[in-house]
């Protein structure tokens, strides 16, 4: 495997050029294309990521994995869904009516109880040690997968919250290319004059870019800043950032997907992934539900379910699915027990993630949690083991090890596949 490039900085929107006046080209030293090719994923189209991260650590009970009538149900009720046996909590009506293409893996456990160290066990598969910051899954899969053309950051993270994907020991390159509300028009990508003054500009650059590689040309080549800055400019005139713009979508499917952030932002995600991006993390922040639960779930069930299930059927109708893994989870889960403030607590001892497409059947369910709200669970899993799945969907071998700059050898993930989820 070809040396991964560790010599760039921060990415940074803002900085996004100081292009767009040349007063400034600090970002794109995050970002320079990477005209290398790794694993492809299942089948012609290569593989990619949506993660839709549930932040603050949602009721797995109020979700994924409903116990009706039970004392940990606390009053939560179930529905039926479109895979025979298998229910989720009332409110996800239309996730439901996709259970055939969705699997549950109900079993999770962990040992992380805080929101920050569980977070980024949760995005990396592994916890977290002094000696090295692991890469995201998204940034991993950006490393492995082809480049195949892309002119604008092939990881990207909507809406984020804590720890959003970043590259780790596989450098800040593959850190995830951070906007908000894609409603809005996306920040500094346009340059602040006109066509003929920024040209001047960047034919001034050049000149002092002469200037400086008289006697310097290691040194120029250490900082890729040519090429960073050749990378800005392609990708302010790139047509593939109408993928960001959701003014082209029709109303209706705008509508499909709810009329709010996290709902543009799963449309979103959608629309890149089909130009090539190959990581999109959308956060639906607000779980911490350590009082008011119900209230809490009820209202961002009602943001989940639309924007979960409409991406779900989307990306299948759009012959897109098998190629792209949604990825549905928080860091933790919550307690059985209802605290005196009607809340749940944290509980990392069985929790739930919901999987669909990325080469991995859907309708199944992995491992169940104790009804009686003990920690003992049946068939138990790591997020090892979902994203070494995930990575095998792919057409990735989670057993390929990186070198860390310390010199350790590191596995994509030390989980053991699932293999009840992979197609046969």
């Amino acid at each position: 495997m070809e040396p991964l490039t560790r010599d760039v900085k921060g990415l940074s929107r803002r900085g996004l050029l100081g292009l767009a006046g040349l007063g400034g080209a600090s970002w794109l030293t995050t970002w320079v294309a990477r005209a290398r090719t790794g694993a492809a994923g299942r089948g012609d189209t290569p593989g990619a990521l949506i993660l839709l991260w549930l932040d603050g650590g949602p009721s797995q009970l109020e979700t994924f994995d409903p116990h009706p009538g039970g004392a940990i149900a606390g009053g939560t009720t179930a529905i039926d869904t479109a895979a025979p046996g298998i229910q989720l909590a009332a409110g996800f009506e239309r996730t439901a009516a996709q259970m055939a293409s969705i699997s549950l893996v109900r079993s999770l456990v962990s040992k992380e109880g805080d929101h920050e160290r569980a977070t980024y066990h949760l995005k990396t598969g592994f916890r977290p040690t002094p000696t090295v910051i692991h890469p995201a899954l998204g940034a991993i899969l950006c490393d492995q997968l082809p480049v195949d053309g892309a002119e604008i950051p092939r990881h990207v993270s909507i809406l984020p919250g804590r720890w959003p994907g970043r590259g780790g020991f596989l450098g800040a390159a593959l850190d995830a290319f951070k906007i908000g509300d894609p409603r809005g028009p996306l920040p500094d990508v346009r340059s602040l004059v006109d066509d003929e003054r920024a040209a001047l500009r960047v034919r001034d650059l050049e000149v002092l870019e002469g200037r400086f590689a008289e006697g310097r040309e290691s040194v120029r080549r250490s900082t890729r800043h040519v090429e960073t800055v050749d990378a800005a400019l392609r990708m302010m005139k790139s047509p593939q950032l109408k993928a960001f713009d959701l003014e082209e979508e029709p109303s209706a499917a705008r509508a499909r997907y709810g009329d709010t952030p996290f709902g543009r932002g799963c449309l979103a995600a959608r629309r890149l992934i089909e130009v090539g991006v190959r990581c999109v993390e959308v956060t639906l922040s607000g779980w911490d539900s350590h009082i008011d639960n119900h209230g809490v779930h009820r209202r961002l069930v009602r943001i989940l379910d639309p924007a979960f299930a409409s991406l779900v059927e989307d990306l299948r109708e759009r012959d897109l699915l098998r190629s792209t893994a949604v990825v549905c989870l928080g860091e933790f889960g919550r307690t059985p027990r209802i605290n005196r403030f009607d809340g749940r607590d944290h509980w990392p001892h069985g929790f739930s993630a919901a999987i669909a497409g990325g080469g991995l059947r859907g309708g199944r369910v992995i491992g169940s949690t104790d009804p009686g709200g003990g920690r003992e669970v049946k068939d138990a899993k790591t997020i090892g083991d979902v994203y070494a799945t995930v990575l095998t969907g792919l057409g990735i071998d989670p057993e390929i090890e990186q070198v860390t700059p310390a010199a350790r050898p590191v596995r994509l993930s030390e989980g053991a596949v699932i293999q009840e989820l992979l197609e046969t």
